[in-house]
């Protein structure tokens, strides 16, 4: 029953996708209304279809259906409820399925909150949102199907895995599945991979407006409008999914840290970067209808960037701890990704050669704000061509040369670490920086304060110990964007303290009456709280590995730990765990016990998959981080960090997930002004002060 409605729904919601992108298309070029609103009505049924293959192939994991080829291999009757409904993107075809049902969610939201505003772009939208869609049911019903089963002949022992019942066959039926991947029973792996998916087609809204825009021609800047809260929610899902699976990485992988540019992590964050760029410069857009090839290529990009990343982790053609396992995809996901390269290209190009891109102005100054934007522009891009190619080019030098090269950590901290720094830099200069045109003198007064907080920041933490030379440049450009970030709030709270607020109701205005400014800085704020994280986490982070019996002790700087007593022991899930009792001293006074250990799954082939889980002690100022790498009898290795001010990573994200809230919340006062715009006449409207 499961695996039949399984198959119907998705088979109908394949179906009602490629009629929506045919009828769509049909009735915008040929101006046929019915046609455009039979489409979006059957893109808008997609998303119930969906919802229902999707609960129904939750029941299915419920009730332990293990007759579901994908059921069987990942679940068991022994694991938690809670990972066995989440084990619905615990593998390929699982994945693919919860990936279309977002993008039907997206696309359904979408319809419904912009059909009446911005009709002029819907008919497109509905066209390439149901393109995407269609593409990846195809893959859903045709190529990893998630209701598959298991089949049986009698007379014969061999297991058939097909969609439909082959000739006298019955349904084949395991006493219990293989179970999740031990890597994916974390928490953080409970929110990541939605996340990630969510932020990934978060941003084919926005690329669906501006393909629409550059389809109907109608190019000025209300397909920005629209799609600023839709770019927003897909940036911070994207953005978060970064950081929680940074946090999984820190506690299951015992990288020691929580990035190792690892080719899937580095996919995830190349389309952060352009989106990121992309939230910047379309201020200028709006502002003075500049920089509006930039803003097509950035969203083109940014989609581009999307598909590429999940070719690459579910093609296999890199190699990763989050990536999927070769399959039959890769080649129509190619296919794919080279048709909507030339497709997106193409149209952005023509509309370029025609001028229809053109600039309502021009840059009137060297020392600008605009020019602040077209450099970041330049910086971001800088930054995503960089990990792009050190992502990519082991794939390539194997392709063409049968060589595979490797450019691992060193490769990144040489290139990529500079341009960040130059980003922090241009994070301090830019708001300082006015409109139109600024003077070298003006920008100098501008500066002298920021520059003088960063120099005493500097020479205290010189003062204090820190005398590394290039932490010191690195926590100076963050702090100079730091201290110029908390300055425009001061000058903004000082200027309306001075019409008689007092400051606490000053910032809330100001937060009130310009979201989108103040909103912006505070997530610069986050990035800010990052980077000093980042920076001394990297920098500074002390480690050392030893084999010990029990009762002795390892010293690292002014932590000793003791490891106190090992035993083994069975998990309800089957596990087998290793584990040590470790007491942690911190200047001699013991402050914590912590539990660093090893899991071990066991695996159809009788092989035991491992798993290093991190004994942590954490304060404010560091983390003291422990794994247990080996043991031979009672002598046990340990592997022990160090890792100072590393939480702030995590805060740093806090802080940016509230300042995008901030950013993306409806401004009442615009949402009236806006209303009103549209039911009034061009030049009725004058506001006070204009």
């Amino acid at each position: 029953m499961f695996a039949e409605l399984g198959i119907i729904t998705t088979a109908l919601a394949l179906l009602c996708a490629v009629f929506a992108t045919l009828g769509s298309a049909y009735g915008a070029l040929n101006q046929r209304e019915r046609w455009i609103l039979s489409a979006r009505n059957a893109a808008l049924l997609i998303w119930p279809l969906l919802t229902t293959a999707v609960l129904t192939m939750l029941a299915a994991q419920y009730s332990g259906d293990f007759s579901i080829q994908y059921v069987y291999n990942v679940t068991n009757s022994t694991e938690p409820l809670f990972y066995k409904m989440t084990a619905l993107w615990g593998g390929q075809p699982g994945s693919l399925l919860f990936w279309a049902w977002t993008m039907s969610t997206f696309t359904c939201a979408a319809l419904l909150l912009n059909w009446k505003s911005d009709r002029r772009l819907m008919p497109w939208v509905v066209t390439f949102t149901a393109l995407v869609l269609s593409f990846f049911l195809i893959l859903v019903v045709v190529f990893e199907n998630p209701f598959q089963r298991f089949w049986t002949i009698p007379g014969q022992q061999e297991v058939i895995n097909a969609v439909f019942q082959p000739a006298f066959a019955t349904v084949f039926r395991p006493t219990d599945g293989r179970g999740l991947n031990p890597l994916l029973r974390h928490p953080g792996m409970v929110i990541h991979p939605p996340m990630l998916y969510a932020g990934y087609v978060g941003m084919t809204i926005p690329w669906a407006f501006a393909m629409a825009a550059l389809a109907s021609g109608q190019l000025n800047t209300n397909w920005i409008k629209v799609t600023r809260r839709w770019i927003l929610l897909a940036w911070l899902l994207l953005g978060l999914g970064l950081i929680l699976g940074g946090r999984w990485a820190y506690d299951v992988l015992g990288w020691g840290g929580y990035w190792g540019w690892d080719p899937v992590e580095n996919a995830a964050l190349l389309p952060w970067l352009t989106g990121t760029a992309f939230l910047h410069s379309v201020m200028i857009q709006e502002k003075r209808g500049m920089l509006k090839v930039w803003n097509m290529f950035l969203i083109i990009l940014t989609f581009l960037l999307v598909m590429l990343g999940t070719f690459a982790t579910r093609s296999g053609i890199v190699s990763s701890v989050h990536s999927f396992a070769q399959s039959s995809i890769g080649v129509p996901m190619l296919i794919f990704v080279a048709g909507t390269i030339l497709g997106c290209l193409g149209l952005w190009g023509w509309r370029w050669s025609r001028g229809d891109l053109a600039s309502d102005h021009q840059l009137d100054a060297l020392i600008s704000r605009e020019s602040m934007f077209v450099l970041n522009n330049w910086i971001f891009v800088g930054i995503t061509i960089m990990v792009l190619w050190g992502t990519y080019a082991p794939v390539f030098s194997e392709l063409f040369t049968g060589q595979q090269i490797t450019l691992g950590r060193e490769y990144y901290l040489g290139v990529v670490v500079p341009l960040f720094g130059a980003m922090f830099l241009l994070m301090g200069v830019a708001p300082l920086v006015a409109w139109k045109k600024s003077s070298v003198g003006t920008l100098n007064k501008q500066l002298q304060l920021p520059l003088v907080l960063t120099v005493a920041t500097i020479a205290f933490l010189f003062a204090t110990g820190t005398r590394n030379g290039t932490a010191l440049l690195a926590y100076g450009l963050v702090f100079f964007a730091g201290y110029t970030t908390i300055l425009e709030y001061y000058r903004g709270v000082r200027a309306r303290m001075s019409k008689g607020e007092n400051p606490i109701t000053a910032l809330v205005r100001l937060f009130a009456r310009s979201r989108q400014r103040y909103g912006g800085y505070f997530i610069h704020l986050g990035i800010v709280v990052i980077g000093i994280g980042v920076i001394a986490s990297t920098v500074f982070q002390m480690e050392t590995q030893a084999t010990i019996g029990k009762g002795d002790q390892i010293t690292l700087g002014n932590m000793t730990m003791v490891y106190e007593n090992a035993y083994q022991a069975d998990a309800d899930d089957g596990r087998l765990m290793v584990m040590a009792d470790v007491g942690v001293y911190k200047d001699g006074v013991k402050v914590a016990d912590i539990r660093p250990r090893k899991d071990f799954f066991g695996t159809e082939s009788g092989s035991q998959m491992p798993m290093t889980i991190a004994g942590q002690y954490t304060t404010l100022e560091s983390d003291f981080y422990v794994l247990l790498t080996g043991w031979e009898g009672q002598r046990l290795t340990f592997h022990v960090y160090i890792n100072p001010l590393v939480n702030l990573v995590w805060w740093g994200g806090i802080i940016l997930i509230l300042g995008t809230i901030i950013a993306a919340w409806p401004s009442p006062q615009k949402d009236t002004v806006a209303k009103l715009a549209e039911k009034t006449a061009p030049g009725q409207l004058q506001l006070a002060g204009d």
